[in-house]
């Protein structure tokens, strides 16, 4: 929003939300129900160039935060938080202004007449028009647009992106997109007076002003010298990403919309253009002191990816009905990344303090971990992937989600053992997720049930807990005898085999059925200390999410969550490995048979690098009271 937002800020459709694109619908009826009649074919060019604008920009998006996530050839290094992200959220809103304007010139200037394919004298004659009229007017109405008044009411709102994306191209308030569709509306509006209109000239036009804008925001600068060299007066035929960074930064000069030759005949051309380009090019891909690696949950999960739709990924990963009209696209894309992809990738970055964290994805879904013929590949995937960051001097290493299955790896230590001399460190997490849920159950506690798979996150907590005198009662007699051989003899006293489901806290983790859930006693809460939630069937009862922190205020470029976890929250196991490194911690955190790595240790670590623990859900928000 601009700082004081003007008339004709908002667009038409803002009311209606996520679902602004049921204002093309009577568009989209009319053109299929035109091209089945054989009225007119042309309408239906009109969606598929929305389609096609549509799909060219998110390439876009994607690849621009690939290639800023590794660092080569980064331009401004700094970060993109969520009010950002929040406030690009409507850069599709002018591929729907301009796809009704299209339509609506279609529809009742040209009519039924059939445009032709190609003219060539319409396409030199919108490249003319291009060169002339509308770069030399976008020029100085962006100048104008400069001016204190305008830029207060307009213009402020798409420079609040210091730190460009692709998507920043196009975020303005309404009315400052009426005055570029006047603009660039130059050579489609002269073309078809003259008669010289085509199917070509409109697709590649529109194209290029995509590519271009895209390309001026997208943060990493890739035109490669010699093309300068080979070709001089390129200099002032098109704008490279760093050329309008400086716009971003600097605000007073290059204000040329993609041809920066009008900068330099009125003089406001920044200085540091050539620099700046230069610089940029040289950059080399970032190395970072810690990774964690993670895979695909759900087949929605793979929108959660910051590599994916922004807005979505801003949100945590949750159910959402419109994302099913998507499911035909959702399971090509997923068939193509897990079958093609055969190693991990770089998919986000942030900064703690002096380290820089790398966010790594294994592209398989939760499903493949449970089939045996995938789990050869996975081992694969994670040992060359710890290799790889081990060669580039990567400090530490944790192992998200079932990436540290025990069966699939006993927990990490499979790799410790075939590579004894590795130097970088794996982290498991389970210290500090077992200390999370720990330090979650409320003080005046006396007993919780335990219900779930034993695992060592759960063994840990068990422990803590009958150590400090709480009893942990458990439903089965094969659970008592696994979880009783890791106690010491005075502690085995506290866990204890019982068929009562009256305790009002459950530490739950995978194997939790719903029938037992039913059982629980109203108001009881639920712990979960797995990495995956439960299933949440009690609208009685309190469910708490997976072991996770609060990050502290100093992380930066924090602009997507973490699966189902709320903003800037990151899972136990994910903030374990971010404590190891910033600890400068030497050991190894993993393995099935070792012992716990000090919990406490890693906790007042934790806390002490920032880390806040989440407030459990009030009682009294739901309207219900136990005695607690």
């Amino acid at each position: 929003m601009a700082s004081r937002p003007g008339f004709l800020t908002d667009w038409p459709w803002t009311p209606l939300g996520s679902f602004k694109y049921l204002v093309l619908a009577p568009l989209v009826i009319d053109s299929i129900y035109s091209y089945a009649t054989l009225r007119d074919h042309d309408k239906l060019l009109v969606v598929a160039l929305m389609v096609w604008r549509i799909v060219h920009s998110q390439a876009w998006i994607s690849f621009s935060r690939y290639r800023t996530a590794k660092g080569t050839k980064r331009i401004v290094n700094k970060s993109i938080e969520f009010e950002q992200v929040d406030r690009e959220r409507t850069w599709d809103d002018q591929i729907i202004f301009n796809t009704l304007a299209v339509y609506l010139v279609k529809a009742y200037v040209i009519g039924i007449t059939p445009v032709p394919f190609w003219r060539l004298d319409g396409v030199v004659l919108t490249a003319l028009l291009h060169t002339g009229p509308v770069e030399f007017t976008y020029y100085w109405f962006h100048r104008a647009l400069h001016h204190h008044y305008l830029y207060s009411r307009y213009h402020s709102h798409h420079h609040s992106s210091i730190v460009t994306e692709p998507i920043t191209s196009v975020v303005h308030p309404f009315a400052e997109h009426i005055g570029y569709t006047l603009i660039l509306g130059i050579p489609l509006v002269t073309t078809l007076l003259c008669g010289t209109v085509s199917v070509a000239s409109l697709f590649l036009y529109l194209t290029y002003i995509d590519f271009m804008n895209n390309l001026g925001h997208c943060n990493f600068e890739f035109i490669p010298k010699p093309l300068f060299s080979l070709f001089p007066p390129l200099k002032f035929l098109c704008y490279t990403p760093s050329f309008h960074s400086l716009h971003h930064t600097q605000f007073r000069t290059n204000y040329s919309l993609f041809m920066p030759m009008y900068d330099y005949i009125y003089g406001t051309n920044d200085k540091c253009s050539d620099s700046l380009y230069e610089a940029s090019l040289e950059k080399e891909e970032e190395k970072p002191d810690a990774i964690h690696l993670t895979h695909l949950t759900s087949l929605d999960s793979i929108y959660q990816l910051r590599l994916g739709f922004a807005s979505l990924s801003s949100h945590p990963l949750s159910s959402r009905c419109y994302l099913l009209l998507m499911r035909p696209f959702t399971l090509i894309l997923s068939f193509i990344l897990t079958t093609f992809s055969s190693r991990t990738f770089v998919f986000e970055r942030n900064r703690f303090g002096d380290l820089t964290i790398h966010s790594h994805l294994l592209p398989k879904f939760s499903s493949h971990y449970m089939s045996r013929k995938h789990k050869e590949s996975i081992n694969k995937m994670i040992e060359a992937s710890i290799l790889e960051a081990d060669k580039k001097g990567v400090k530490v290493m944790s192992l998200g989600l079932l990436n540290q299955g025990e069966e699939l790896n006993g927990y990490g230590e499979l790799y410790v053992r075939k590579h004894p001399k590795l130097k970088i460190r794996i982290v498991d997490g389970t210290s500090l997720a077992a200390e999370v849920v720990v330090h979650s159950i409320p003080v005046s506690t006396r007993e919780v049930l335990f219900r779930g798979q034993v695992t060592k996150v759960a063994r840990a907590i068990v422990i803590s807990l009958c150590q400090n005198g709480i009893k942990v009662m458990v439903l089965s007699e094969e659970e008592h005898c696994m979880l009783a051989g890791y106690l010491g003899g005075h502690c085995k006293q506290n866990l204890v085999l019982a068929t009562d489901y009256s305790p009002m806290i459950w530490l739950v983790g995978d194997g939790l059925s719903k029938e037992e859930q039913k059982m629980a006693t109203k108001g009881t809460r639920f712990l979960p200390f797995s990495q995956f939630p439960p299933t949440q069937l009690r609208k009685d009862c309190f469910y708490h999410t997976t072991p996770a922190m609060i990050i502290p205020d100093s992380a930066q470029n924090i602009d997507s969550c973490e699966n189902w976890l709320g903003r800037r929250v990151m899972s136990a196991w994910r903030v374990g490995g971010i404590v190891h490194a910033l600890e400068g911690w030497e050991e190894h955190e993993c393995g099935l048979d070792g012992p716990v790595v000090n919990p406490p240790r890693v906790w007042e670590a934790a806390l002490r690098n920032g880390f806040k623990p989440l407030v459990l859900p009030s009682l009294e928000t739901k309207g219900l009271s136990n005695g607690y």
